[in-house]
């Protein structure tokens, strides 16, 4: 027994020697030019390495800095700078017969600068480019290129940081980064898994598969995979420009699948706290959206095939293409929405900085809607129509505000005006939005139609006909008014619109005699200034 435990211990001191004395006797620095040569031909781009070590414990070999060049048209930063890489060795080959065998890469706290031009190309698009093979001469078989296998890549603790070339937004920084790679090759498919920290405290997950690599263009290269963000903040995102005044946190799961050419992703979103315009507020409810989104990669434009959107019970679709050449996507889209209710949209107004009467809220109802937008996101041009129908606007009164022409009616004044129906052409520009060919429909008052604008800074500008319901419609037409009606503008704010009624045709002589004791005389009396007998 004790003779077995002494050559126990005669081989774990024997291993200690030879572990603490092979990175003496191994010259691994040897290494370095044949380590930077094949990691450069494999990623096609200069590659530097510090000082190597050799680690007989872990059975690797590391280096105390690793530099990737990136592609020259982005600058000469590093592509990829990291504070150290660790390159798991075969051993025995290594003592004996001086040979380098990879078996993985690790590759800790890199920092990698993503960067995409104007024209939609990545800098890392280049990354592992082969030149073009000469032609072979007559009989000859063209070379085939040299074999990259690794079982293991791993990328751990990195920063990543986002930005475009030449661009004026402030680079995103993504910390906390982590790849993992197993089996790569070139030539055929490898799983992926790439985990992240996003801003605000968000979260990234992507597990799937690329491969093989596309030779000319990195990011051609086909995969799929299952793609999970979370709280990922819109105002920080790469997707979405911060001038656009677009912000709210969303979780996003989807399925994402491309052939090397046509990216397709299926899944779903959901906003929260979502604002949609540079002077809204963030809204109180969630918007749910089912899309499936079908992008072209040398292109840098997509369909965007389905997009169901909810909120609450109210369901729209939006549907069309867009275009990302240019610091601003452009997009060409159709909204529809057919009797949606009122009371699920409310949620949503601030959101878009549409602001209602002080103390006013719209009750009850539908909306319908068709908006085809077009152009770029900061310059959108948007037509179409809305509609509305059986709501209440509680809490202003319209017919209160027009208490001139809401007297000729003989109705009694609320605290609240019913809205039968509303319907509207619209135009939505940079320099403000306008309503044609409106038509509302009052039963305290009557029918108002007309047309006018809002400018951005929320000011109102409309010239309006009102055709009172009641004893006040016969009035009218015999006052002077005519069929046309009683012209009214609306001026001031959407959060404190003013009225001013046109009532030169509604005085004199030509109403005295209409409905002798009536209340309309009586109600017309009072607002000229003179009391009902």
């Amino acid at each position: 027994m004790k003779t077995g435990f002494k050559v126990v211990g005669i081989v774990i001191v024997l291993f200690l020697v030879v572990a603490i004395g092979l990175p003496f006797l191994v010259n691994v620095n040897h290494f370095r030019p044949q380590i930077e040569s094949n990691l450069s031909a494999a990623l096609a781009r200069p590659v530097k390495v510090g000082n190597l070590s050799l680690s007989v414990f872990s059975g690797s070999v590391g280096a105390d800095q690793l530099a990737i060049a990136d592609d020259p048209r982005f600058g000469s930063a590093p592509f990829i700078q990291a504070k150290s890489l660790r390159v798991g060795v075969a051993l025995l080959p290594l003592i004996f017969s001086k040979q380098l065998n990879v078996l993985s890469l690790t590759i800790d706290r890199p920092a990698i600068h993503l960067l995409r031009n104007p024209e939609g190309v990545w800098n890392f698009s280049s990354l592992g480019n082969q030149p073009a093979q000469p032609v072979p001469a007559p009989g000859k078989t063209a070379a085939a290129p040299a074999p990259v296998n690794v079982a293991k890549v791993d990328l751990t603790d990195g920063v990543i940081t986002l930005g475009s070339f030449s661009s004026q937004r402030n680079p995103l920084v993504y910390d906390k980064v982590n790849v993992s790679v197993r089996n790569f090759s070139l030539v055929r498919a490898f799983p992926v898994i790439v985990s992240a920290s996003l801003p605000a405290g968000g979260s990234l997950k992507i597990d799937g598969s690329a491969g093989p690599i596309n030779p000319t263009d990195t990011a051609l290269t086909p995969g799929q995979a299952k793609v999970k963000l979370g709280k990922l903040d819109l105002a920080q995102s790469a997707v979405v420009d911060p001038g656009l005044g677009i912000a709210g946190l969303a979780d996003i799961d989807a399925n994402v699948k491309s052939d090397g050419n046509i990216v397709k992703a299926a899944g779903t979103f959901q906003g929260r706290s979502l604002q949609l315009a540079p002077k809204g507020s963030p809204a109180a409810s969630p918007v749910q959206v089912v899309f499936v989104v079908e992008h072209d990669l040398r292109h840098q434009t997509g369909r965007l095939a389905q997009a169901d959107v909810a909120i609450g019970k109210a369901l729209a679709t939006l549907k069309g293409s867009y275009d990302m050449h240019g610091e601003t996507a452009s997009i060409d889209t159709t909204l529809n929405g057919q009797a949606m209710p009122i009371d699920d949209l409310v949620a949503m107004l601030p959101a878009l900085a549409v602001n209602l009467p002080t103390g006013s809220q719209l009750k009850g109802g539908t909306l319908s809607i068709e908006l085809h937008s077009t152009g770029p996101l900061n310059r959108l041009l948007s037509t179409g129509w809305v509609k509305i129908n059986n709501t209440t606007l509680t809490g202003f009164n319209l017919a209160s505000k027009l208490s001139a022409v809401a007297a000729l009616t003989g109705k009694q004044v609320g605290n609240d005006t019913t809205i039968q129906n509303f319907s509207s052409d619209v135009r939505y520009a940079p320099e403000g939005t306008r309503l044609d060919t409106i038509n509302l429909v009052i039963p305290s008052l009557g029918t108002v139609t007309g047309a006018g604008t809002v400018s951005p800074s929320h000011a109102l500008d409309f010239n309006m006909v009102a055709n009172l319901a009641g004893p006040g419609a016969g009035l009218t037409r015999i006052a002077g008014a005519g069929s046309g009606g009683i012209p009214v503008n609306i001026g001031g704010t959407t959060s404190n619109p003013t009225f001013t009624p046109d009532m030169k045709g509604v005085a004199g002589s030509k109403v005295k005699g209409l409905t002798p004791g009536g209340k309309t005389v009586g109600g017309l009396g009072g607002l000229l200034g003179k009391k009902p007998n």
